[in-house]
């Protein structure tokens, strides 16, 4: 019975399958529109990642790390780095939709694949929602740069005018500890219509751009191309400029000390910097509709995350040198940088590329999202409407909408902006077994292997995973004897708890690449999510595992009896 739940689908059926059909959606007339090349492909990747972390959550991470961040932007490129080249070796080897899911259904088995799947859609779902929310704040500034306002209970949710009003009528006559941002909430609730207790307050621009973003993707991949590579040029030559201009105002001293905070502070910013990262593993999930890729998916990560990681560690050094760290806790440090030194039409020009940027970003989230519902439907985890392709639009459809809808209604009543943890956690996890599933997978005859596909480059891990394993527990021994006093303060030492996992995922996979010799990309990529997944603290991991409980619980009751392989061993 238990071997059931880890029944894997192996690449040969995932491949007959694609070509054969489970759905109409697989069908040759009925199928996605191959139109993707290698330049889409680095444009969409490069618009899923510079958005809202560098025009937003860059601020709060140099604030915590000083200029020391640049330093956390290159330790989570080469973690991401790691992780994409597993994504590419599954690319290229795996050219169907449904990313992650779809990978480990092959190495892993049925239960890990739901369960990535189901994590997948936490991590598109949530953070479509906090980067809608955060749309709509540049908006809203943006008009009213234009004189235009709109009122105040249209543009936030509920929750926070409620707070806001609490926070207002405590302070009592003394308003002067009171923010501007919150002045404002509190404005919103007290001007919002409705009796009593019960407000009117709704974030209509959020709501929008979501409806207007859905339908972009719901017509066509095509058109969904065209509006990314015009905003991915505009945002990345207004990133460039901002790095160029700002070179003119840096100034030096700033940089002094270059970690105020240590490596613990520099490390605070994680969660802000990796979630500025988490959107390359979109571009997986349009394999479908790349004219070749087992070429293209693996250059188009690669590049567009190289471009990435460039542009992030200009920018973080060029904002830290024009003012001191400590002022850049804010939520437009760009804006902010350059109204400092006097260069307000600057500020305004960062401010529409803000609103660009966050839509492009927007765009690239709800364009993956489908496409894993639709793979999931395919295998019959999900109904199987989830996987049916518009006869005009060539796109999945229905699951588009359900996207559309599940994003466009929190974001217009919730404030869920304070979980982008839970957002980086859910895709960090998915890279662990991105890193995992390549360990996995089988090895190719060389009848069967196509030698133009990317392939990871193989290197023994037996010497140099231990080797570096010994070597970190000497450097960081006082930090690990730590782990195992216990002051009698709970609310402490739990967020220490996630780093008992890492230690024995350290020791385990030391043994196993010494005696099986695994291959070193992958457990690199593998250990090193893992650590920036214990960085995320005790409560993002018991919501994270709450979610997967509640996923667990749809899998048992649905996904199991009506999937594909277990109607097969029925029969």
């Amino acid at each position: 019975m238990a071997g059931t739940f880890f029944r894997k689908k192996s690449i040969d059926r995932i491949m007959a399958d694609r070509h054969a059909g489970f759905s109409d959606s697989e069908v040759a007339e009925q199928g996605l529109r191959r139109i993707l090349t290698v330049k889409d492909l680095t444009f969409m990747g490069i618009a899923a990642v510079v958005g809202a972390g560098i025009f937003s959550t860059i601020g709060n991470a140099s604030f915590h790390g000083g200029p020391g961040v640049s330093l956390l932007f290159v330790i989570t490129a080469i973690t991401c780095g790691f992780s994409a080249l597993c994504y590419a070796e599954f690319a290229s080897r795996i050219p169907v939709a449904g990313s992650a899911y779809t990978y480990a259904y092959a190495s892993f088995g049925e239960l890990i694949a739901w369960i990535i799947g189901w994590d997948l859609l936490m991590e598109y779902a949530i953070g479509n929602i906090a980067v809608a929310i955060s749309w709509s704040e540049y908006f809203t500034n943006l008009l009213a740069g234009f004189n235009i306002h709109i009122p105040a209970y249209l543009t936030m949710d509920y929750l926070s005018a409620a707070n806001a009003h609490a926070e207002v009528l405590a302070a009592g006559g003394n308003l002067s500890a009171i923010s501007d941002k919150v002045k404002f909430a509190a404005r919103a609730w007290d001007t919002a219509p409705g009796p009593g207790s019960f407000k009117l307050i709704a974030d209509l621009p959020a709501l929008g751009i979501v409806f207007l973003i859905t339908y972009l993707v719901y017509i066509g991949i095509r058109e969904t191309k065209k509006a990314t590579n015009a905003m991915v040029i505009l945002k990345v030559g207004v990133v460039v400029g901002v790095i160029m201009l700002g070179l003119f105002y840096v100034t030096p001293a700033n940089w002094d000390p270059f970690m105020p905070n240590g490596f613990e502070g520099m490390m605070k910013g994680v969660s802000g910097v990796f979630f500025a990262y988490i959107g390359f593993d979109a571009i997986s999930t349009t394999a479908e509709e790349c004219k070749d890729p087992q070429r293209d998916l693996p250059k188009g990560m690669i590049y567009s995350l190289v471009i990435c990681t460039v542009l992030y560690i200009l920018v973080a050094l060029v904002l830290t040198g024009m003012v001191n760290y400590q002022y850049l806790q804010v939520e437009d440090p760009l804006a902010f940088v350059f109204k400092s030194v006097g260069l307000d039409n600057v500020s305004y020009v960062i401010s529409v590329s803000a609103v660009i940027a966050t839509a492009s970003v927007l765009l690239i989230f709800q364009m993956g999202q489908p496409r894993i519902w639709m793979a999931m439907s395919r295998d019959g985890l999900l109904p199987e409407k989830f996987s049916s392709i518009h006869p005009k639009y060539k796109t999945p459809w229905f699951a588009t909408i359900v996207t559309g809808c599940l994003v466009a209604i929190p974001a217009l009543f919730m404030n869920l902006t304070e979980v982008t943890d839970l957002t980086s956690i859910g895709t960090l996890f998915a890279f662990v077994l991105v890193c995992g599933g390549v360990l996995l997978l089988p090895r190719e005859s060389p009848a069967d292997a196509n030698h133009k596909r990317f392939r990871i480059p193989y290197i023994s891990s037996r010497y140099i995973v231990p080797a570096l394993m010994i070597f970190l527990f000497i450097v960081f021994r006082t930090q690990i004897q730590s782990l195992f006093q216990y002051d009698g303060d709970w609310h402490v030492y739990k967020d220490k708890l996630p780093y008992f996992l890492f230690l024995i995922a350290a020791v385990v996979m030391s043994v196993l690449s010494f005696v099986k010799k695994l291959s070193l990309i992958p457990v690199l990529g593998l250990l090193s999510c893992l650590y920036l997944m214990t960085e995320l603290g005790y409560t993002n991991w018991l919501r994270f595992l709450i979610w997967l409980g509640l996923g667990l619980i749809i899998y048992f009751t649905y996904g199991y009896r009506k999937s594909k392989l277990n109607v097969k061993q029925e029969l």
